[in-house]
Parts: structure tokens; C-alpha cells; sequence
């Protein structure tokens, strides 16, 4: 199992973020996770990928548990968070070779991801030139240079326009054909063209998994289905 996630909570003072929440995804899967603000998406996203400690309950991400083997864990794990912070003065190629070399990846990896990404007319500009979406480009590369085994993206489609989009959306699938993928979006037709399987959660509590072909199979609108789970 890539991620299994058994019985989490999470607390902020009195306030709890996750309850008991339990998730195994394997490899080979690109799961959605939706849920409306609030719900706990980045909260348990950043639990996986050792950037916040769990109050109760275990993490294991490619069998190895996140809080004893930290450091081992994000060897594995690539994560474009929802507000992706970059040095907005380096230059893009300048920017990745800074990326590989805290990972000890191959230089080839560089230029590798800024064909894979879209960013070879860009890579000669300044991150703080490039628009939104660009950048989203950029937090992909930097996420995927140390070819992890899981990968984790909040929100990974902000801010792209319709043809960014259909680049993003089948470089994703591609990408899931042989790692495994937890992402998070508003945009339920993003879970529609991307994923095998959809999560949601709602006041830190999951309140459903289950295939996007069950789904299909059944008639269920995700949208409508959704809306009924988060009231």
C-alpha cells in the first residue's frame, strides 16, 4: 500500500480538524479529495507529506511510518501545496537545479521536467515574471524532479486557462500510470477527467470513497452527490 492512513485526528486546541479518518490508496491510483473549506483536505495532506503531526493515530506512506522516518518519507513523497512558495527572484532552470541538488537528484532531471511541464519557451525567465498558471508548471517540476513513488497536489489546476488545463490534466494521468496520486480540487469535473476514485470528506470526517466508474455505472451526478454529502 502507497498510503495508508489508519484512525488520524488532528486538533487545533479544542477544534478538530480530522476524526478517526482511515484511507489506504495504492499504487497506480489517482484518487481525487474533495470537500469544502474547511473540511480538512490540507491538514491530512500535509500530515502525509511530514509537514504537520498527527494527534492520534498512524501514517504510512510506501510502508514507512511519517513521524519515525520523517526524512525517508519525503525521499518519496513529491508535494505541490495549495499556496506554492517559491524564490520568486531565480530563474526557472536556476530555481529546479536548486530543487535537485536538496534532493541529490541528476541533473538530467532538469531539463526532463521542463520538457514534461511546458516550460521550455519559460525557463530563461524569473519566477516572479510568469503568470499563475506558469507557476503551478513550475511547483509540478519542482515536486516531481526526485521522481517520487507518491505524489501529493493541492489544488494543482489553480489559476491555468482551458489549454494549460488539458496539458495538466493528461500530463496527471500519465504520471498516475505508475505512482500514485492524492489531489485535492474544487472543480468536480477535474475529478471526472483525472481520476480513478474519488474521497470526500466533510467536518473532518469521511463520508465517502468510492470509483469514479461506480459513480458512472450508477447515473450519480458528482456534483449533485457531492452537494448532498456537504450540506
Amino acid at each position: 500500500m502507497s498510503i495508508s492512513i489508519k484512525n488520524v485526528c488532528k486538533f487545533y486546541g479544542e477544534q478538530a480538524a480530522l476524526q478517526s479518518v482511515s484511507l489506504n490508496i495504492k499504487k497506480g491510483e489517482v484518487v481525487g479529495f474533495l470537500g469544502p473549506n474547511g473540511a480538512g483536505k490540507s491538514t491530512l495532506m500535509k500530515i502525509i507529506t511530514c509537514y504537520l503531526p498527527a494527534n492520534e493515530g498512524e501514517v504510512r506512506v510506501c510502508g514507512e511510518n511519517v513521524q519515525e522516518d520523517s526524512l525517508s518519507v519525503r525521499s518519496k513523497v513529491g508535494y505541490l501545496p495549495e499556496h506554492n512558495p517559491m524564490y520568486l527572484e531565480m530563474y526557472i532552470k536556476e530555481y529546479l537545479e536548486f530543487v535537485a541538488g536538496v534532493y541529490n537528484s541528476q541533473k538530467e532531471r532538469i531539463s526532463e521536467m521542463i520538457e514534461l511541464t511546458g516550460l521550455t519557451a519559460e525557463q530563461h525567465k524569473k519566477i516572479g515574471e510568469l503568470s499563475k498558471g506558469y507557476r503551478q508548471r513550475v511547483g509540478l517540476s519542482a515536486a516531481l524532479i526526485h521522481n517520487p513513488e507518491v505524489l501529493i497536489l493541492d489544488e494543482p489546476t489553480t489559476g491555468l486557462d482551458p489549454n494549460q488545463l488539458a496539458e495538466i490534466r493528461s500530463l496527471i494521468k500519465e504520471i498516475g500510470k505508475d505512482k500514485t496520486v492524492l489531489l485535492s480540487t474544487h472543480i468536480m469535473q477535474e475529478v471526472d477527467k483525472m481520476c480513478s476514485r474519488v474521497v470526500i470528506i466533510n467536518k473532518g470526517k469521511i463520508v465517502d470513497d468510492q470509483s469514479i466508474s461506480s459513480l458512472q455505472e450508477k447515473g450519480v451526478d458528482l456534483e449533485t452527490h457531492f452537494r448532498k454529502l456537504t450540506q
